[in-house]
């Protein structure tokens, strides 16, 4: 078998192109982003304000820089957030985003840096639905004696009449009306909310004020969700001693964790990583 070379010496071989020239055509991640973007007829505020993402780091990651984005796990996810948001697949990106920054993040550690804070025990105000019964049946007593009491009036005129005694009359005293007192509305109680198992740690997410890139693990680091919780959809996660998340916009999202309500402030566009235990929140 005879081998052709070409004119210059090399052989065919030689005349492909090297890994470095494909890898050069290939745009790069912020390059696709924007261009998506913009095909897609869309501003950086309006992928602001789909996303929660703030538009300095949709400048910065158009321009391939990730420093701003606070490290690797909120970099992808703000890659992924953003490719979704100008209808874009996310997975090729993400593997380029690891080729160049040494492949996919470890899952992070549970370390004491992730603890929540401690929720101050809730104070529980007086018993309205207790008062409120007792008013109804005093008013409703009160009714009662009132009308047997008429009755018997009634009774003694019809007795007099009919011996031809002249009736006396008796000046009808207006009774005070039946009102019933406006049901107040207290906040949802413990039992208002769906019960949790003791023996577990249960953790509900929803997105409630916005839509929120989310991240769950259980307590041996195994991946529960990783992805864009839409406006007005919930997760519940459940384990045997330890639920981490990363909220990637906090101020969207509320949380019930073993059956309460979680009342931290959180801001808008703020990166939150929370750690909660089937022991939480305390009862003071």
């Amino acid at each position: 078998m005879s081998i052709v070379n070409s004119p210059d010496g090399n052989s065919p071989e030689d005349e492909r192109p090297f890994e470095d020239d494909l890898a050069a055509d290939r745009p790069s991640i912020g390059r696709a982003l924007q261009k998506a973007r913009i095909e897609a007829h869309l501003t950086v505020d309006d992928v602001s304000n789909a996303t929660r993402v703030r538009i300095t780091i949709i400048h910065a990651i158009e321009q391939n820089d990730f420093a701003p984005c606070g490290g690797d796990v909120y970099a992808r996810g703000h890659i992924r957030t953003l490719a979704r948001a100008v209808r874009l697949d996310p997975a090729p990106l993400l593997a380029q985003y690891d080729a160049e920054h040494g492949g996919r993040p470890a899952p992070t550690p549970a370390a004491p840096l992730f603890e929540a804070e401690r929720i101050r025990p809730e104070r529980r105000g007086p018993n309205w639905t207790a008062a409120m019964v007792a008013a109804i049946v005093a008013v409703i007593g009160f009714v009662g004696f009132t009308m047997v009491k008429g009755g018997g009036a009634d009774d003694d005129s019809k007795t007099q009449v009919a011996e031809g005694s002249t009736p006396t009359v008796k000046k009808a005293t207006p009774s005070p009306s039946a009102t019933k007192p406006a049901d107040p509305k207290p906040e949802p109680s413990d039992s208002a909310i769906a019960a949790a198992p003791q023996d577990k740690v249960t953790v509900q997410v929803s997105a409630a004020d916005g839509r929120s890139w989310i991240s769950a693990k259980d307590h041996n680091g195994r991946m529960l969700f990783d992805g864009l919780l839409k406006q007005g959809e919930s997760k519940t996660f459940q384990d045997s001693s330890k639920i981490n998340l990363i909220l990637g916009d906090a101020g969207a999202i509320q949380l019930f964790v073993n059956g309460k309500k979680i009342e931290d402030q959180f801001q808008p566009g703020a990166v939150e990583r929370l750690t909660y235990t089937k022991g939480d929140p305390q009862v003071g």
